[in-house]
């Protein structure tokens, strides 16, 4: 394993056959994570498993995507998905008929939408802010704020078109209102540095197939101890109950007392495989440093952007900025749908770059770039060649 980010894409073998700016999709998975899983499979073949062992792997697990989130350890629950853990929360809150909540549906995936559309069954009112050039409009979302405001929804990046969200200043107005600000982390986790107690997040909710390289099946739950410990779950196994040292299968006293913190929403047991590839590339990550995979993302996404305006085309948010992250989109939203647009200029560009075996997405209409260490300046200035190449062709 290398330790220089210029040369991180040597361990994932897939950047040998694909220029692959994908990881809003789902990240490469490094060399050496398939050997840690081939081993694991290999001692679960051969009867040679040992579950204390495995719960040894899930407690580093939680420590070191505590250390990467900047929180407390056990301010970790683990989920199967960004999905889970949103509703984690939004069902463990004691809502009040005439309590209301705010999110930007337009710029968010389904996941941080349905859960918070379900709790109209229950008086919540959901108030809907519209996006203003793509982004969360943070001075609108802080005025929406009142008394019954229990909570702020958004995303740490936006699913379309992409877009950071102003975090600062939402988490400070949030926290000084006593809003929970709780964020879809999906598109951050892994590539940028989300700093929760920096940020004045309450509540991330992310998952490890993508900006951190693992595999589907596997997500977690940041919650802060402060408001954990105020939440009832919803569910509740005895993983979320505070047994001390007892075995994961005693039962204990009836009248019981609830894990601190995060862990009171663990469930069962755990994703063990999936926990072992987000072992080794936790500490892999963690090898670089947060901060200098963001600055390294960022340097392509900026590269590439300023690339595609100089072609003449239509990037979205135009020059970057701060609203950049390691996303790039091009072309003009609502023009289609998942994996299509209805712009048949676009659609013609994602097919020239695929052809020439470039992996980027397609979401709501507009081409998305998605970057992460493995990739290069030279995957940046192939992408733009090929781009220039289509241009002259005038399609």
């Amino acid at each position: 394993m290398t330790t220089d980010l210029t040369q991180a894409h040597r361990d994932f073998p897939a950047t040998e056959r694909w220029t692959y700016m994908d990881v809003s999709a789902r990240g490469l998975l490094p060399r050496f994570a398939r050997d840690a899983l081939v081993a694991h499979l290999d001692e679960r073949m051969n009867a040679e498993l040992d579950k204390h062992a495995y719960f040894d792997t899930i407690e580093r697990v939680r420590g070191r995507l505590a250390q990467h989130l900047h929180a407390a350890r056990d301010e970790i629950a683990f989920t199967k998905n960004v999905t889970e853990g949103l509703a984690a929360v939004a069902a463990s809150i004691d809502w009040r008929s005439g309590d209301n909540l705010i999110v930007c549906p337009e710029i968010e995936h389904p996941a941080n939408v349905y859960v918070w559309l379900n709790l109209q069954r229950r008086g919540v009112e959901i108030r809907m802010v519209a996006p203003r050039a793509g982004t969360l409009p943070v001075d609108e979302a802080i005025a929406r704020i009142d008394e019954r405001t229990r909570v702020l929804a958004c995303a740490t990046v936006s699913f379309a078109p992409g877009f950071r969200t102003d975090l600062a200043a939402l988490g400070a107005a949030c926290r000084a209102r006593g809003v929970l600000l709780v964020v879809d982390a999906a598109q951050s986790v892994g590539v940028l540095d989300d700093d929760v107690a920096a940020l004045n997040i309450d509540a991330l909710a992310a998952s490890t197939q993508k900006g951190l390289l693992g595999l589907y099946g596997m997500g977690f739950l940041y919650c802060r101890r402060e408001v954990a410990d105020r939440l009832q779950p919803a569910y509740l196994s005895r993983f979320g109950v505070d047994l001390g040292d007892a075995s994961e299968a005693d039962l204990g006293s009836f009248e019981y007392r609830l894990a601190g913190g995060a862990r009171r929403f663990d469930l069962g047991n755990y994703n063990f495989t999936a926990a072992v590839s987000a072992d080794a590339i936790l500490g892999y990550l963690a090898g670089f440093g947060q901060q200098a995979i963001e600055r390294y993302a960022l340097g392509l996404s900026h590269r590439l952007a300023r690339g595609l305006i100089a072609l003449g085309l239509p990037v979205s948010g135009g020059e970057p900025g701060p609203h950049l992250a390691h996303i790039v989109t091009v072309g003009e939203m609502s023009q289609g749908g998942h994996d299509s647009t209805s712009d048949a200029r676009m659609q013609s560009l994602h097919d020239h770059l695929t052809a020439h075996r470039v992996k980027l997405s397609i979401r709501r209409g507009v081409l998305r770039f998605s970057l992460h260490l493995y990739n290069t300046e030279r995957d940046v200035d192939r992408v733009l060649d090929l781009a220039a190449e289509w241009s002259r062709r005038g399609v």
